[in-house]
């Protein structure tokens, strides 16, 4: 299973043997052990809970995780198609899982913007500001008399980012397990410091 739990770094640029300047996301893998082995017999489907970090947790948490030996900060889920013999409770997890190459889809919460209007929310278009124009950035027409309501989904003003984004098809350009760190091309959501889930993109 290609999957870990990762902390952005920030980002940084690499020159290849080419010339050509790439960006690239490094991501912090903190020690991750599996801490529950999800099965279609017990839980209905197949997954694997992973945890991420060390914190103090409450007598419940901690009990759920001292299986696999950590108390982890963060713990998160990835499903799997089948279960393998070799994932198993407390089996430590490292970027070793990932190689140079691999083309992975980083899911993380994306910068929060705040309340916007919909020419920044949604690319709407400035109004005319000549021959006695008035609608420079108000939204328009959201709807005619019938059936008398807005739609859900219509496009307006609104809170703009902090949501769940998922990019896809990122090459893995670096792979450093001395400082336990995975370099990704291109750009991940999210803020420095911020949580990002690694799997591998099929």
């Amino acid at each position: 299973m290609k999957a870990l739990i990762a902390k952005k770094v920030g980002m940084t640029s690499t020159i290849s043997d080419n010339g050509v300047v790439e960006a690239v996301t490094l991501l912090l893998i903190e020690p991750s052990a599996i801490t529950q082995v999800k099965t279609v017999e017990d839980d209905g489907y197949s997954a694997i809970q992973v945890g991420s970090g060390s914190a103090k947790l409450g007598k419940a948490l901690a009990g759920h995780v001292k299986p696999s030996k950590i108390m982890p900060k963060i713990i998160r889920e990835f499903r799997v198609n089948e279960l393998t013999e070799d994932l198993k409770v407390g089996q430590t997890l490292s970027p070793e899982v990932f190689s140079v190459g691999d083309l992975v889809k980083v899911t993380g919460t994306s910068k929060g913007k705040g309340f916007a209007g919909t020419i920044k929310r949604h690319n709407f278009h400035l109004g005319r500001k000549t021959h006695g124009g008035r609608s420079y950035r108000r939204p328009g027409s959201i709807g005619s008399m019938y059936p008398q309501k807005i739609f859900k989904g219509k496009k307006m003003a609104g809170q703009m980012g902090h949501e769940r984004v998922t990019v896809s098809n990122l090459k893995i350009v670096l792979v450093d397990t001395e400082y336990n760190v995975i370099g990704v091309s291109g750009a991940v959501p999210g803020p420095r410091k911020g949580v990002v889930l690694i799997k591998e993109a099929k």
